[in-house]
């Protein structure tokens, strides 16, 4: 009776052996297809840029600083940067009317001009005057900062430093408007033998140019001194025909009047936009479209070019502080 019973739990124990070994076969089999299509995933994920387990591309995280082009490339020669009326008007009997040039290496970066005139009236005296005019332009830096920005710091140490002249006497000092961008007028008197000198000092910016304009006079051998008042006037006008100058040597057409700085910045009208449009669509020949690329391609080089020159001429470290003298 023993026997069969034990016979027959052999029978089952190794009939349950090869079912145990079949279902572990199963199990571990389907382990493995399960790695390996996670591995392929990683794989596939890996080689085109994405993360395992993330959906979509990530974008690297980069920052681009863009540099705002400087709106002037160059300056106007700045002895005749004023025009013949004005001159004769602050000058009368200058000596020289096409003025005295200072030296500079790179005019469209700075450049500085002076007129001296001696109005003599015998034993009555003399009427002085002496009129300077100083130009400069900033290109824009990545690091610096954009043209207009420097330009407008350029601006403030230039007034600072007019506000303390030395022995400067009844100094005033107060912005002016209708002038570029921002102006401010310095005004003061310096005692001297010959006489006493009325100082007028008109510092301007314009986009990224800034102009130093100083004008004074002096009655002398006993000629009643200038009206100060009269001076500051003439040497806004000479301060708008140099803001006009500007404007005009960089395509700009101007009247004048002190605000040049429109002028030049002045966006093209819709219709310009669409009559161009137009004749492009019109006429897509190859010739065409090969002589704009390289037009392109010189107009490029040209302004990088212009950018380097002045920078390198920016970055010499060299003050073009205006000479504050009279006579």
């Amino acid at each position: 009776m023993h026997r069969p019973v034990q016979r027959l739990s052999r029978i089952l124990a190794c009939a349950a052996v090869p079912v145990i070994l079949v279902a572990a076969g199963c199990s571990s089999g389907s382990d493995d297809d399960g790695a390996a299509k996670d591995d392929a995933k990683q794989s596939a994920a890996a080689g085109s840029g994405k993360s395992a387990g993330t959906s979509g591309s990530a974008s690297p995280d980069t920052t681009a600083t863009a540099t705002v082009r400087a709106k002037y490339a160059k300056l106007p020669e700045p002895c005749a940067a004023l025009g013949a009326k004005t001159l004769k008007a602050l000058v009368p009997a200058a000596k020289d009317k096409k003025g005295s040039q200072g030296s500079s290496d790179d005019l469209d970066a700075r450049g500085t001009c002076s007129w001296n005139s001696l109005d003599s009236n015998g034993v009555h005296g003399s009427q002085y005057r002496w009129l300077s005019l100083a130009l400069v332009r900033f290109d824009s830096d990545a690091t610096l900062g954009t043209g207009d920005e420097r330009a407008a710091s350029y601006l403030a140490k230039q007034v600072t430093a007019t506000r303390a002249t030395a022995d400067a006497k009844s100094l005033k000092s107060e912005k002016v408007t209708g002038l570029g961008d921002e102006a401010t007028a310095v005004t003061y008197e310096l005692k001297k033998k010959e006489g006493d000198f009325k100082q007028q000092t008109l510092l301007v910016r314009t986009a990224n140019a800034v102009l130093t304009l100083d004008y004074n006079g002096a009655g002398l051998a006993g000629e009643k001194d200038p009206d100060p008042a009269k001076l500051l006037k003439d040497a806004e006008r000479a301060a708008g025909d140099a803001v006009a100058a500007i404007a005009t040597a960089n395509g700009g057409a101007t009247t004048g009047s002190g605000d040049a700085s429109k002028g030049a910045s002045d966006a093209p009208k819709k219709g310009d936009d669409d009559k161009k449009q137009d004749k492009s669509s019109a006429s897509p020949s190859p010739s065409g479209s090969a002589s704009a690329s390289k037009s392109s391609e010189k107009d490029t080089s040209d302004k990088d070019g212009a950018d380097k020159d002045s920078s390198a001429k920016d970055s010499s470290g060299k003050d073009t502080s205006t000479e504050q003298t009279a006579g």
